[in-house]
């Protein structure tokens, strides 16, 4: 069966501004790792029948400094909101089971950290995207505006290898407290879309 979903998407990781891994994810990262956290809002969406919109899921990673070597380490939250029905289709897709643009992704994952519930807020504030999950994620990006454009308009990458898409929003983070799966770490560059469309 098939399945689709639409939302929003926002993402901060490790690496400076601006990420070399979302340039080509066969460029090593700033520092000797890649950790990043995934959020998505489905606004609309189902799953082999199952309707999951209006749920949250979020991804976090710790991957080597050149990600195509694989062995990333990957925890999910899945919306406390989720029946059980709901997270193991959800789960289906973002562990790339159903394929998709996670299924491509999946073979570099060499350890799954485990799947959770949790109450999971996402707010889109203009250029601002702020993310808690429960008590262990809490951080907020920026899109950037370059100086001297006046339309106010961001700064977007096109032709990226992305799961989310090949064209998102290049954003800063704010601030940031994250410590999830054992994965710690302290966002400072970050990515974002209004919207992102997934189907298989």
């Amino acid at each position: 069966m098939s399945w689709n979903l639409t939302g929003s998407y926002v993402e901060t990781c490790s690496c400076e501004l601006m990420c070399p891994c979302n340039l080509s994810l066969d460029h090593g990262a700033t520092y000797d790792f890649c950790r990043v956290t995934l959020v998505f809002n489905i606004r609309e969406g189902a799953i082999e029948g199952t309707d999951v919109a209006g749920l949250k899921v979020a991804l976090i990673a710790d991957t080597p400094k050149v990600m195509t070597e694989g062995n990333w380490r990957l925890g999910a939250f899945v919306d406390e909101r989720a029946t059980d029905g709901q997270m193991d289709k959800l789960m289906a897709v973002f562990s790339g089971q159903l394929g998709g643009p996670m299924g491509g992704l999946a073979p570099l994952v060499g350890e799954m950290l485990g799947a959770e519930r949790a109450a999971i807020e996402v707010v889109d504030d203009g250029l601002r995207h702020s993310v808690k999950v429960g008590d262990v994620i809490d951080f907020e990006i920026e899109d950037v505006v370059p100086f001297g454009v006046e339309t106010g308009q961001p700064v977007r990458f096109d032709g990226m290898f992305h799961p989310v898409g090949s064209n998102l929003t290049m954003a800063e983070a704010k601030r940031s407290r994250i410590n999830a799966f054992g994965i710690q770490y302290e966002g400072k560059t970050g990515l974002s879309t209004s919207d992102f469309s997934w189907a298989a």
